[in-house]
């Protein structure tokens, strides 16, 4: 990984996850730089809709060629935490430091089970499946602003189901495709997750750390899946953290 000089700011990319688009971040983008890059996935937000079965690789490719010049500092949320992870195996001398958030690991086999029986409600019942991510994600409990919740459906609502369907096929599978390489990624990876989070648990978080060479873990305390949304200002301090370390190591 080539160091970055006092002329080279790295620049801040952020991935969000299945079903979701790059509007997931607007809870947290007033805390962060301006020159930020929020992209949408494939088969996501402006993108085109996915038409057949993709791969975490084909997703991975995608984006790397919609990435800003320069190094950069991935933050990747659920499935773009996979695809972050993709890319920091695929372009160590691009990516300078990466934060895989809410993201899964190595899945157990009832992990997997769990996973593939929520992919079965969305092919049989699309509006359930968002109603139960829903409830997931926001219980009752979780302090979070109503406006942001409603605009979280309308997104899951919007989505091309045939689409999102091949999308969460690479969700429910590319964990166990990356096992095998996390101990090529080389680069700072903090692995952060909710203390409460059913689907990218706290142990797929320490998995994750345990795997790579460079590995930093924060579990957040009383969160659930979605951080950004339910602790925008302690999401970003981590951030923030992280990448500061990053840059003070190789100015």
């Amino acid at each position: 990984m080539r160091p970055t000089t006092k002329h080279e700011t790295p620049t801040m990319v952020f991935l969000h996850g299945v079903g979701l688009d790059h509007t997931m971040w607007a809870p947290v983008q007033a805390m962060l730089p301006d020159n930020a890059v929020y992209l949408d996935l494939p088969g996501h937000g402006t993108q085109p809709a996915l038409h057949e079965t993709t791969s975490l690789q084909a997703l991975a490719d995608d984006i790397a060629a919609r990435l800003p010049d320069g190094l950069i500092q991935l933050v990747g949320f659920s499935l773009g935490g996979l695809i972050a992870q993709r890319l920091a195996i695929d372009l160590p001398d691009k990516i300078l430091s990466v934060v895989a958030a809410s993201t899964v690991c190595q899945r157990t086999e009832k992990e997997r089970s769990s996973v593939q029986e929520r992919l079965a409600t969305a092919q049989r019942d699309f509006a359930l499946s968002i109603q139960r991510s829903l409830e997931r994600w926001y219980p009752a409990t979780a302090n979070v602003p109503t406006e942001h919740i409603e605009h979280t459906r309308a997104v899951l609502e919007s989505n091309d189901v045939e689409s999102f369907l091949y999308a969460y096929e690479v969700f429910a599978t590319a964990d166990q495709e990356l096992a095998s390489e996390l101990g090529e990624l080389h680069q700072p990876l903090l692995a952060i997750t909710g203390e409460l989070d059913p689907g990218s648990t706290p142990e797929m978080s320490h998995r994750l750390v345990n795997a790579v060479p460079n590995g930093t873990l924060q579990i957040v305390a009383t969160a659930r899946h979605m951080l950004p949304h339910e602790f925008p200002q302690k999401f970003v301090e981590h951030l923030k953290a992280h990448f500061a370390i990053e840059e003070v190591a190789n100015s």
